[in-house]
């Protein structure tokens, strides 16, 4: 497995998270976030695979605006006989999705732009809204 402008890596759950996801929601097609993966696809595994999936839960859901409830799935998974999350996010219908704290401004929108997260301009943000 490689990174691509559908696909992230993460060996640890990170304050970036809910970046990660407003930028797949705001995308096309969508994407899917590994947690216990590093940036070279090597698995490394996580710790507490249950205590994790509830804390993105409820990260996602408390901190994307408008909500994103049933846009992503959270899939305990094994591989190499770790413990790893696939994240499965949707591309959402009520573009443009943003950080709750910091509101549908340059500094709340994201897209995904190849393997990275861009910022939106004000101008793209206001094309989506």
């Amino acid at each position: 497995m490689k990174e691509s402008n559908r696909v992230e890596f993460k060996l640890t759950l990170t304050d970036s998270l809910e970046k990660e996801v407003v930028a797949f929601l705001n995308s096309r097609e969508g994407g899917f976030i590994y947690i216990g993966v590093d940036d070279n696809g090597v698995v490394k595994g996580v710790g507490s695979s249950d205590e994790i999936q509830l804390q993105i839960k409820d990260r996602l859901k408390n901190n994307i605006q408008p909500t994103c409830l049933g846009l992503f799935d959270i899939i305990g998974e094994e591989q190499d006989g770790k413990d790893i999350i696939k994240i499965i996010v949707a591309s959402g219908p009520e573009k443009p999705y943003y950080l709750k704290k910091l509101g549908m401004s340059e500094k709340g929108c994201f897209l995904r732009v190849g393997t990275a997260v861009e910022a939106m301009n004000t101008r793209m943000i206001e094309s989506f809204f």
